[in-house]
């Protein structure tokens, strides 16, 4: 697998993990540490063996894992394990063959950038796949693979019990899913909720034009603020992102 900027290091397609009886405590257990919080592997249906073991999997330096995410028109999320020894993280990335470079989502790590996601745009992605290309294609494992880059401060008041339900599907309790959907919700250790917004600013203001259909994202930490999703793409494709998106009206 190649993967622009990503040429000369190991990336393996592994979509296969997310079998690993310990996957999701290791992907989302960090998520859910808070001041009252100390989680344990068990809230997501796994013990400890098998939580470190899919830590191994998923942090493993002669394997860099790639989760992909297909949705409209050609798009892709990567998911991307960053498994340097001396600067370990993950990426998140969108792209689309006719592109020449990836587009900048989040980034998971000492120093980290997000959110990366809109509600609006995470349920949308989650619930778009695209059985003809590969990767992973369940609604509800999709959503919970895109939920580390969420971050929006107008939560709808069911997302709760979207996150829920979709826990509950991965092997989390029903009676404790909730309680740990409110935390992955609200409780993002890394940055707070943003807003996001349709913008397209004066030109007599000096800042950079945003794409229309695009969604800004206002949050200081975030790679979406005050930029195109993805650089150097044209109208054209912009549109057909925004659209794959679920942020601009369908022609």
């Amino acid at each position: 697998m190649v993967i622009d900027g990503y040429e000369d290091v190991p990336l393996v397609a592994a979509e296969g993990l997310l079998a690993l009886p310990g996957f999701w405590a290791a992907y989302l257990l960090w998520m859910c540490q808070t001041e009252e919080e100390d989680p344990e592997p068990q809230w997501f249906g796994a013990d400890a063996a098998d939580a470190d073991a899919a830590y191994e999997a998923l942090t493993d330096e002669e394997r860099w894992p790639v989760l992909r995410i297909p949705f409209g028109d050609g798009h892709s999320v990567l998911v991307v394990g960053r498994n340097l020894a001396d600067d370990p993280g993950t990426e998140y990335f969108v792209a689309h063959p006719e592109w020449d470079r990836h587009g900048h989502l989040a980034t998971i790590d000492g120093h980290q950038a997000g959110p990366g996601l809109s509600w609006r745009e995470l349920t949308h992605i989650a619930g778009t796949p695209d059985p003809g290309a590969p990767g992973v294609q369940a609604p509800h494992l999709r959503l919970l693979l895109l939920l580390p880059i969420l971050g929006d401060s107008g939560l709808p008041a069911g997302a709760g019990a979207v996150i829920a339900d979709a826990l509950v599907q991965v092997g989390v309790a029903r009676d404790r899913a909730p309680e740990v959907a409110d935390t992955l919700l609200h409780d993002h250790p890394l940055w707070e909720p943003a807003e996001w917004f349709l913008a397209s600013p004066s030109p007599l203001s000096g800042t950079a034009p945003h794409v229309p259909g695009i969604l800004h994202c206002d949050g200081p930490q975030s790679p979406r603020r005050g930029m195109r999703l993805a650089q150097g793409i044209t109208r054209e494709r912009s549109d057909r992102l925004a659209r794959a998106l679920g942020t601009w009206p369908t022609p």
